[in-house]
């Protein structure tokens, strides 16, 4: 496979490395951008690399919790652009959703969108002229719930605790938000996803030639390192590093249950469109 300098340019935004040294990991991933990155992981020690940043869909995310903190509801509307997720109408269109799956308690998007709402939405695909979705929806019920929505309505949060104040909630939510935490607590990581993390450290330049038992002990420590710095409770809490997500919950007289965080596109890949190559084809084929 030829292996792109929009590929190599990926690879080094998402891993920091140099270029030819991404390059030379494309060649021999045979141009797969995460078997790369998995490949120089294992070679060189490197850190878990930037997630893609190329999404299938632009839109916003939103999320409104009850006045008692009961529960709350995340939402996400796909547009095609960033300027159509900024339009009043569009905003119009996603606060009419949100209180409707508030309302109802819904996260089923089929169901919530039969009638009024399907009508609404169609009726702006035909005013605005691009394509609008609802993607997805959910619903957390606890004692204590909190919400947090970037600035920038890109990312959302939505934090489940078993007691304390709604403020310490909110603060939790915004911690979510801004570091990302993959689990809640380090029991809660996927086997799959620990023994992927073994595979990579037993392969580092390290642990080559190291008796088996020495293998096993630095593994361990750095497993250990692995699940502290991707478990929320164990995180350095964003806004006084000195202490950790799951005492400062503690302290409110309280736990973590659960958390969900949403981003706007995640885990789509957008079609990226050269419009001077299109252009180009067009007058070609027409002349």
């Amino acid at each position: 496979m030829a292996i792109t300098a929009s590929m190599v340019k990926e690879l080094r935004e998402r891993t920091g490395l140099p270029m030819m040294e991404c390059k030379k990991a494309l060649t021999e991933a045979d141009g797969d951008i995460e078997k790369a990155i998995e490949d120089l992981r294992k070679a060189s020690g490197l850190k878990a690399a930037k997630k893609a940043g190329r999404t299938a869909a632009d839109g916003v995310v939103a999320a409104k919790v009850a006045d008692d903190a009961s529960y709350g509801v995340l939402v996400e509307v796909n547009s095609e652009t960033d300027f159509v997720a900024r339009d009043d109408n569009f905003k119009a269109f996603v606060e009419k959703v949100v209180e409707k799956a508030f309302a109802e308690r819904q996260e089923d998007v089929a169901a919530l969108m039969e009638g009024e709402l399907e009508t609404a939405r169609e009726a702006l695909v035909q005013k605005i002229g691009e394509n609008i979705g609802v993607r997805r929806i959910q619903v957390v019920e606890a004692p204590v719930v909190g919400s947090y929505v970037h600035s920038n309505s890109r990312i959302a949060s939505l934090v489940a605790l078993s007691g304390g104040e709604a403020e310490i909630a909110r603060d939790v939510a915004m911690h979510i938000a801004a570091v990302n935490p993959q689990v809640n607590k380090p029991e809660d990581m996927p086997a799959e996803v620990l023994e992927k993390e073994k595979e990579i450290i037993k392969a580092q330049p390290d642990m080559e030639g190291k008796p088996a038992e020495i293998v096993e002990k630095m593994m361990g420590g750095r497993i250990k390192k692995f699940l502290k710095e991707n478990s929320l409770v164990e995180q350095p809490f964003v806004k006084n590093p000195d202490v950790t997500v799951g005492k400062l919950v503690k302290d409110g007289g309280a736990d973590v249950v659960s958390f969900i965080r949403f981003e706007v596109g995640e885990g789509i890949e957008k079609e990226e469109v050269d419009f001077a190559a299109e252009v180009a084809a067009q007058v070609k084929s027409s002349s």
